[in-house]
């Protein structure tokens, strides 16, 4: 398999490389050269979930990795479900917080993890990587303890929940976790400047864990297939699926689905204030303003790193960007999303009550419905206990660490404090 940069065309790496690097000449992003296509759907979908994995991802990986070993690394990945539930009459939630850390991110995280232990030279590994809440807890939980790699975690100080924060800043051992006195914006533009700096990436082998590397990416694509093969066969013909979208790596890995055959109808991509891509498909004009804080905190990002993605997909297989759904949500609304459900008698959390809204606005009639929950409701306790008046019961791993001790060190939001720190690590 091969990829290139989508910045500069002429830097193409093998998925090993990819993997390895993260980021490409100039900050690019990796993009497949050549996307397969399932011609039949339906056997596909008929597969066990790692098994229908497999075969998405050997077929996306080509000859690299022989298919057992790609079955070996699915295997250990993806060791818990991504049900569906039904909500009301042709809507439906696909729940992607069964993992360890109760988000959608265990399974790009713990994918990415074990793809890198595989194409790893030996040599000592830096896994840096900015969090807007749930990133962090996956690739934490992904990592720990696995010798030769140091992660570093950096995050917003006082801009995530106490909750998603003790999940991954109470670990200890190779795992560093550092809150920036900055929006998440900053922390990922303090990434983005470590891997700019060439010696630096050399001297402590830098690497990235966020959506950007292509191998959590590839893994998110597969529970998009899950969803649909607990479908019917008429309900998959017909298929919307409402995305909630902060950094829009789950929306590319939904339009990846679709390009390698998949039958969606079309997505919606659903946000919270920080609502630059709704405005830039309304207006043609990328017009970033500054982040705002919102209760769906992992969707506060106004300058999403893998939009690129998107439009170089839609460039390929020639799809009109106007054909995507789009939509912007108030905290007020989203409450409003999170009541409506819970009369429904579907507990859920505010971003996937946005995604809820925009598709209940924007389902038309013989359509199945189809939201992202990507986070356990208990993640968001105090927000959705505030809404609901009640008090969610915290599952196993929350209630564990919950009690632990916060084990991170505050940072400015300065590039040098961020090099001492980077160093000091090794």
């Amino acid at each position: 398999m091969k990829l290139y940069n989508i910045k500069e065309n002429d830097e193409q790496v093998s998925f090993g490389q990819a993997v390895r690097q993260g980021l490409g000449r100039n900050q690019g992003l990796f993009f497949p050269s050549n996307l397969p296509k399932f011609d039949d759907i339906d056997a596909l979908l008929a597969e066990d979930f790692v098994t229908r994995s497999t075969k998405v991802l050997s077929a996306l990986i080509g000859d690299e990795l022989p298919a057992e070993q790609v079955n070996a690394l699915v295997d250990a990945a993806f060791q818990f479900p991504a049900p569906i539930k039904q909500v009301k009459d042709g809507v439906y939630a696909l729940e992607l917080f069964h993992g360890p850390t109760l988000a959608f991110k265990d399974f790009g995280g713990r994918f990415m993890a074990q793809s890198l232990a595989a194409v790893s030279d030996g040599g000592k590994i830096t896994i840096l990587t900015a969090t807007s809440g749930d990133t962090g807890a996956a690739v934490a939980h992904a990592f720990y303890g696995m010798e030769d790699i140091n992660v570093v975690i950096l995050y917003p100080k006082g801009k995530i929940s106490p909750l998603q924060e003790k999940l991954f800043c109470t670990l200890g051992k190779n795992i560093h976790t550092v809150a920036i006195d900055g929006d998440f914006d900053a922390c990922q533009a303090l990434v983005k400047q470590a891997f700019d700096d060439q010696a630096l990436r050399e001297e402590i082998g830098l690497n990235s864990a966020n959506s950007i590397n292509i191998s959590r990416l590839m893994a998110q694509i597969c529970y998009y297939f899950e969803a649909a093969s607990q479908l019917t066969k008429a309900q998959r013909e017909n298929l919307v699926i409402s995305v909630p979208s902060g950094n829009f790596g789950n929306l590319t890995a939904g339009l990846l689905a679709k390009a390698l055959g998949l039958p969606i109808k079309r997505f919606i991509a659903a946000t919270n204030a920080n609502d630059t891509v709704p405005r830039y498909l309304e207006t043609g004009k990328w017009e970033p303003k500054p982040t705002v804080a919102t209760t769906s905190n992992a969707m506060d990002v106004s300058q999403p790193n893998n939009w690129p993605r998107i439009e170089e997909l839609c460039r390929i297989k020639e799809w009109g960007l106007e054909t995507l759904g789009k939509g912007a949500v108030s905290d007020e609304q989203s409450a409003e999303s999170v009541k409506a459900l819970n009369a429904l008698g579907y507990l859920c959390e505010p971003h996937g009550a946005i995604a809820y809204r925009l598709l209940e606005e924007q389902l038309a009639e013989g359509e199945t419905g189809l939201f992202l929950c990507t986070a356990h409701p208990a993640k968001f306790k105090e927000v959705v206990d505030d809404i609901l008046g009640s008090d969610i019961e915290l599952p196993g791993p929350l209630a564990k660490h919950a009690a632990m001790e916060l084990l991170s060190e505050d940072l400015a939001n300065d590039f040098d404090a961020l090099k001492v720190v980077l160093r000091r690590v090794q």
